[in-house]
């Protein structure tokens, strides 16, 4: 997996571009994700993605997604995923595909698309990262590939080892960017006009008074902002009916205002250029992508083909019954 995704940072911003485009249109099918929560152990959860991508080459599926936050301390990833591939003649599982690198780059991708969106500034020179874990690297990645203005990183984390290590690894994975492990959010927040947040906070503690007047907060992590920062700015977001679910700051907002007037685009619309939004000056921008499962399946398609072209996997002969009853 990490072979066929390694240096392919364009073709997944132009397959995450083309997804939105088509959900924007509304050829899709994305029903609401399942949340299998455990009664004994709040934290964690289970979280099933099914969906429907049409076009040219319609595809269909489900991601199976886990986060359970205490890996991090067992010194193993948060998230863990697979997902299955239908085909769209019979119906029969075509693939099962280790999915949480699709996962992260998708998201990745989805967030940079959104960058290169929603910046004040046409070639912002640095990115604020808040919340260093893989989900965060593959956002300053993809940022990077879609703005190479990008040369300076300032990041915080709450583990200030895993700051250092981060950092690191950044170094590695954007060769010549500048790298500053601040010792506070605020001075994360305020340091440019590009912020990421991709956290594990269950619930908002945090708004965003140390960002700069007309920042960009790609709000990955979907529950670390106040309703107050969630009004006070503009909101972009993949899908308001996804993203409005599962008390997100977003959700919260909604239940408070009993209304959806805070969200002013989705993504998909801007992409396709069918959209009035324009930003304010003085006011923020907040994007908060639900992360629908489109995303994953047209990855996982372009994974599965690449797979198939160049032969690599295991294919299970006799996995399903064959023939007519």
């Amino acid at each position: 997996m990490r072979a066929l995704l390694e240096e392919r940072e364009q073709d997944i911003l132009d397959l995450i571009a083309r997804a939105y485009r088509l959900h924007g249109e509304g050829r899709s099918a994305v029903p609401h994700s399942v949340f299998l929560r455990f009664p004994e152990e709040p934290a964690n959860r289970i979280i099933g993605l099914p969906a429907y991508l049409g076009g040219s080459e319609p595809v269909a599926g489900i991601k199976w997604i886990a986060s359970f936050p205490g890996n991090v301390a067992r010194g193993i990833e948060r998230a863990s995923a697979s997902m299955v591939l239908n085909s769209m003649v019979d119906g029969r599982p075509e693939a099962f595909i280790e999915s949480s690198l699709i996962s992260a780059k998708r998201t990745g991708a989805s967030a940079a698309l959104a960058a290169g969106l929603l910046c004040a500034e046409p070639e912002p020179t640095g990115i604020s990262l808040v919340g260093l874990g893989p989900i965060n690297l593959e956002v300053l990645r993809f940022t990077t590939a879609r703005l190479p203005s990008l040369r300076t990183a300032t990041v915080y984390d709450l583990d200030t080892e895993r700051a250092k290590v981060f950092a690191e690894r950044a170094r590695q994975v954007v060769p010549g960017l500048t790298v500053a492990v601040v010792d506070s959010a605020a001075a994360a927040l305020g340091a440019h006009p590009l912020v990421s947040l991709a956290t594990t906070a269950g619930r908002p503690h945090m708004d965003l008074s140390a960002c700069q007047p007309e920042a960009a907060v790609l709000h990955v992590s979907l529950r670390d902002l106040t309703v107050a920062a969630v009004l006070d700015a503009q909101n972009v977001v993949d899908d308001a009916d996804h993203v409005c679910r599962e008390r997100t700051s977003l959700h919260l907002a909604e239940l408070e205002t009993g209304g959806r007037e805070f969200v002013h685009a989705e993504i998909g619309t801007l992409l396709r250029g069918g959209s009035g939004f324009r930003r304010e000056a003085g006011r923020r921008v907040v994007f908060s992508p639900f992360g629908l499962g489109v995303l994953d399946l047209v990855l996982a398609r372009w994974v599965r083909d690449r797979a198939n072209a160049e032969e690599v996997g295991v294919r299970v002969e006799g996995f399903l019954p064959g023939g007519a009853a």
